[in-house]
């Protein structure tokens, strides 16, 4: 029996952690590159014995495009039967072990597709040990594109899991979106405006975006003047109160909500870690 930290660490790993392969290979021109001539299904699953089929998990279906963008399509919450690649992960527990950073033998997926598929395997094995880099970070990156991806790559997570976890029904957040009208929370940076994520909420419903939410003004919007200033917050180098004081981190909003979302925020960090 899964306990219920166990069940949301799995699904933000799932529908909010691995999407964000689509992004990194993309935004990468080396990973890029190395996907140009993959067309396969690339899998992510779990065995779990109280799922139907035995066995949770997404996938990718690639196909790679030479001088051009690559096309990937994310099917979250389903199993492909015959995948070209899959990362098989004993039970949730272990997949989240893994994915915490917890390696050992009792943790590590079967590898499938390696022989039969092996540029798509090496390629997807890259792009997740690039994505763990990135999500590992202890401090800022040196060079500006890393840090553009870094920041974008946080605000995909943050808003997606917070989504994951009202939508699992997690009682502080389900509590908080089932009493709120309709209302866009969002992340910004001055001057990248493809750096943004935005999570719209209504009557217990949820929905995660990236990029800017262009419909109407969002109600909330956490804006950093900086990509520095943004992985000062994320990466948790910098005091949130000083930063506001000093201009780095804006509220465009009532300053309650900023608390409010902010600790949302630290739930999803604290359960990928």
């Amino acid at each position: 029996m899964h306990t219920k930290e166990e069940l949301y660490s799995n699904k933000i790993f799932f529908n909010a952690a691995l999407p964000l392969v689509k992004v990194i290979a993309n935004d990468v021109p080396s990973l890029a590159k190395q996907f140009e001539k993959v067309h396969a299904v690339i899998q992510v699953s779990a065995l779990d014995p109280d799922a139907e089929g035995g066995k949770v998990g997404m996938h990718f279906v690639v196909n790679g495009n030479p001088g051009g963008e690559n096309e990937w399509l994310v099917h979250l919450n389903k199993v492909d039967p015959k995948p070209h690649v899959e990362l098989e992960f004993k039970s949730v527990e272990a997949m989240n072990a893994f994915f915490k950073g917890k390696m050992s033998p009792a943790t590590l997926p079967k590898m499938k597709g390696i022989v039969s598929h092996f540029g798509a395997f090496k390629a997807f094995l890259m792009t997740l040990l690039k994505m763990s880099s990135l999500l590992g970070a202890t401090e800022a990156p040196k060079d500006e594109a890393t840090k553009e991806l870094l920041v974008k790559c946080f605000f995909y997570l943050l808003s997606s899991g917070i989504s994951q976890l009202n939508k699992m029904g997690h009682e502080d957040i389900h509590d908080w979106t089932s009493k709120s009208p309709d209302r866009v929370y969002a992340w910004a940076v001055d001057n990248y405006p493809s750096v943004s994520a935005y999570l719209r909420i209504k009557a217990g419903k949820s929905r995660a975006g990236r990029g800017e939410y262009k419909r109407a003004m969002p109600f909330f919007t956490l804006r950093f003047d900086s990509l520095d200033s943004a992985l000062g917050i994320l990466l948790g180098t910098d005091d949130m109160l000083e930063s506001v004081k000093t201009g780095k981190l804006i509220m465009d909003g009532a300053p309650e909500f900023g608390g409010q979302i902010g600790s949302y925020m630290l739930e999803v960090a604290a359960l990928a870690k």
